[in-house]
């Protein structure tokens, strides 16, 4: 009986012309509307994907179901399906699915045309559609709500904006949350609209759904509560009033378990995510001393092809957890590498100068990593020793490239990640050349405009996002770590000055 509803669902969803134009282009207008904005990020649409995701689930929940649902039922065709046996909660959930169906065509509509306009490819596919399911699910629900509520159509587009705006000016939809009020974030967090954001963006520039765990479970807590509301509400007539009796019982119960909800939900409130990092990382000469950059020869080096193997994972994640001022024993230099690079003048350089560790912008952490962290850091690192770019190319190549992974993060703001990822790279370099790697972070210091940074496409198979669109602010990223790592490795800046 379910498969027949819901086939019955969407075949009167499809023959609606009108519900699929509104329904696949207003994404696509939604879309066009985040890359006017903010589209001279270093990431475009990318560290926006959480927003202009859910203002396409809102869309779809606050006015397409709702209305579709009161149309259907003000011209009679509910009472056909009144004749089945099949309960109220069925069909309501039928309806929910076959809108669900609609709404992935969507969804999926708008992802290839951000893919086409610069984001990168999605790192975490399968926790980014956890995210969108539990997301979209939820804010269905809730239209269905809103359809077994109000009686016509109107009606609707009132609640639908009582419910949309909100979500998108409170809850971090449309606003970023670091641009809202104080007085206004304790209200974001009783919002789904906040903790789908969150979810999407999670999946989408961050360590998949496993850090958003918590946002998941609200938003299947809405879910269950809304649709039991709507099964409670529901009417096959119109203009015929709910009969309440002993389903008031059950509402009341539903109503307590959305404030115990809503408590929850403001205990548990989570940091407001910075803005995002539109800062330039300055060119080479702001971190020397006098006119221009300290010179070095320009020599080309060979191809390190027998590295030693990479620290182990235990290694790496005892080094984590005991803080970023541990030091890694640097074996010998590699053999086939050679003794005379000219060294670096580390008087030349103003290390004072970089940003702070602490800040937004190259980041490096100081604290220890948490369990769940240090387990992600050992997954990238197993994954690293057989990542092809960390072999590719010359010596300077090499470390360019393994720079990368933690400027790319930095540049989407991975927080947590992003600090501590940069200590992954320190060691893995001082494992890869030893003594020599000072040289090496030089020349990749003082000339960031040099090599490729190609493998930058090839950052997901290191379960982080790619980086797409200009070069010039990941070449920025790794001349900031460059210096920096310098500095740590040398003992000239090792944290942020006192």
């Amino acid at each position: 009986m379910m498969g027949r509803l819901l086939r019955a669902n969407l075949l009167a969803t499809a023959r609606n012309r009108m519900a699929l134009i509104y329904g696949w282009l207003f994404p696509l207008i939604f879309l066009a509307s985040f890359w006017a904005l903010y589209g001279d990020d270093p990431l475009p649409l990318a560290l926006h994907a959480g927003q202009f995701f859910t203002i396409t689930i809102l869309g779809s929940a606050a006015f397409g179901l709702p209305t579709q649902m009161v149309a259907e039922r003000e011209a009679g065709l509910w009472r056909h399906y009144a004749l089945t046996p099949a309960p109220r909660w069925r069909f309501v959930l039928a309806m929910v699915l076959a809108r669900a169906v609609l709404l992935a065509g969507a969804l999926i509509l708008q992802h290839l045309a951000a893919r086409a306009l610069g984001m990168p490819a999605l790192p975490h596919p399968v926790s980014t559609l956890l995210a969108l399911i539990v997301a979209s699910l939820c804010f269905l629900c809730i239209g269905a709500l809103i359809g077994s509520l109000v009686g016509n159509v109107p009606a609707v587009q009132a609640l639908g904006q009582c419910i949309f705006l909100p979500m998108l000016i409170l809850g971090g939809v449309a606003v970023p949350l670091a641009s809202l009020p104080d007085w206004a974030l304790p209200l974001s967090n009783l919002l789904p609209g906040r903790h789908a954001v969150v979810a999407i963006q999670t999946a989408v520039t961050g360590t998949g759904t496993q850090a958003a765990g918590f946002e998941l479970a609200m938003l299947a807590g809405h879910a269950a509560l809304a649709l039991v509301a709507a099964v409670l509400l529901f009417r096959w007539e119109p203009g015929v009033q709910v009969q309440i009796g002993r389903r008031g019982w059950w509402l009341v119960l539903t109503a307590a378990m959305w404030l115990a909800l809503a408590g929850l939900a403001h205990s548990r409130a989570r940091p407001v995510p910075a803005p995002p990092d539109r800062a330039a990382a300055g060119v080479v000469a702001d971190y020397v001393r006098g006119v221009g950059a300290p010179a070095l020869p320009r020599k080309k080096l060979p191809v390190a092809q027998n590295h030693p193997r990479p620290l182990p994972p235990d290694q790496v994640r005892d080094r984590l957890q005991a803080g970023g001022g541990a030091v890694v024993p640097v074996p010998q230099p590699v053999p086939e590498l050679p003794q005379e690079l000219p060294a670096p003048d580390l008087d030349a350089i103003a290390f004072e100068r970089l940003p702070p560790d602490a800040g937004l912008v190259a980041p490096i952490a100081a604290e220890p990593a948490d369990a769940a962290l240090a387990n992600a850091l050992a997954r990238i690192e197993r994954q690293l020793a057989q990542w092809p770019p960390a072999r590719e190319g010359d010596a300077v190549q090499q470390v360019r490239n393994m720079l990368l992974i933690a400027a790319v993060p930095d540049l989407l703001q991975m927080d947590p990640l992003e600090r501590h990822l940069p200590l992954l790279v320190e060691a893995q370099l001082q494992a890869r050349f030893g003594a020599l790697l000072p040289a090496l972070l030089a020349q990749v210091a003082l000339d960031p405009q040099a090599g490729s940074v190609a493998a930058r496409a090839d950052l997901p198979a290191l379960g982080l996002p790619a980086h797409t669109g200009t070069e010039g602010p990941v070449r920025g990223r790794m001349m900031l770590y460059a210096f920096k790592l310098l500095g740590r490795v040398t003992g000239r800046r090792v944290g942020d000055p006192a």
